[in-house]
């Protein structure tokens, strides 16, 4: 197995054509081929259904194809640490946040960051925190903010909580809850606009809402953080959202102590990749903005830092 022969397949499997994953990675397309085939050989089973024009992965396929792309980012890595040895000036971090904190948390951190380190080229990628989870053990994020409910890492993850947050609904000025505070069991009664699934606030509403013996009512569903966002301010229904995006537009709700609404954000990388010396710098700059209470004071109410000054630098 060699590498190149990964990349070809990668491609493939991206485009699921093969003539045009010839012109990504700048080869013959009869080239390509014969070294898909003799991957295939190597391996000892078919990577790809050919069949007439059309191409898909067999359960072979499917099986190597994260383990491919993990090999091909690992390598770059690699690359990029090498050249990172004599000096900060020129690198790459690739991060991952859930929407609410790439308005919330980061634009402040990352524009410090970038003044600092100018040469360091950053790439922000925006989900849920199950997918930022899925990517980073991929190895196509080098670095990923993630959200739920337990502070335990998924296994093959390192990870350092950085923030308790709470979790409030918001509903429209116009459409009001009423009350300033209610229980897990008044949602009953509310129509959610709710997060499409790979979402952590989602799996902590309707998990909370279930211990609570009911299924919660949608008004509609599968929607980005800003669709969300709109919606509830058109009227549509309410919504569970983490403090950091309720904003002035809202009316907001804050739910029982006993509840138990809040989150934990994690700072994680894979465990099994030392991280370059950008990410490192990434990740204390990120941990130094949640240590400081003088920078954290322009975030939203309802967040307590988890981390002391300096425990990642």
């Amino acid at each position: 197995m060699q590498f190149q022969q990964l990349a070809y397949f990668v491609a493939v499997a991206e485009h699921r054509h093969f003539t045009r994953a010839a012109e990504q990675v700048r080869v013959a397309q009869p080239s390509l081929s014969q070294q898909i085939r003799a991957l295939e050989h190597d391996l000892g089973a078919p990577l790809f259904h050919r069949i007439r024009g059309n191409v898909s992965l067999t359960e072979a396929g499917e099986t190597l194809l994260p383990i491919a792309r993990r090999i091909l980012a690992d390598t770059e890595t690699a690359r990029l640490a090498i050249r990172e040895l004599d000096e900060l000036d020129r690198g790459r971090v690739r991060l991952g946040a859930p929407p609410s904190l790439c308005t919330g948390l980061l634009p402040a951190t990352l524009a410090a960051f970038r003044r600092r380190y100018p040469g360091i080229r950053l790439e922000l990628h925006e989900s849920g925190s199950g997918d930022l989870r899925q990517r980073l053990a991929e190895g196509a994020l080098d670095l990923a903010l993630l959200a739920g409910a337990r502070t335990t890492a998924d296994a093959g993850l390192a990870a350092t909580p950085l923030l308790l947050e709470e979790l409030v609904l918001i509903s429209s000025p116009e459409a009001p809850v009423a009350g300033d505070r209610l229980g897990i069991g008044e949602l009953a009664d509310v129509p959610l606009v709710m997060f499409r699934r790979g979402y952590d606030v989602r799996e902590a509403t309707v998990n909370a809402c279930r211990a609570a013996g009911f299924e919660p009512t949608f008004a509609i569903e599968g929607g980005e953080m800003d669709a969300v966002l709109e919606l509830v301010r058109a009227g549509v229904g309410a919504a569970v959202v983490p403090s950091t995006v309720a904003g002035g537009r809202f009316r907001m709700t804050r739910f029982t102590p006993e509840a138990g609404m809040t989150r934990v954000v994690q700072l994680a990388h894979r465990a099994d990749v030392e991280p370059t010396r950008a990410v490192r710098a990434l990740r204390s700059a990120i941990a130094g903005f949640v240590a400081d209470p003088a920078r954290r004071a322009s975030l939203p109410p309802g967040i307590e830092s988890l981390v002391a000054d300096g425990a990642l630098s």
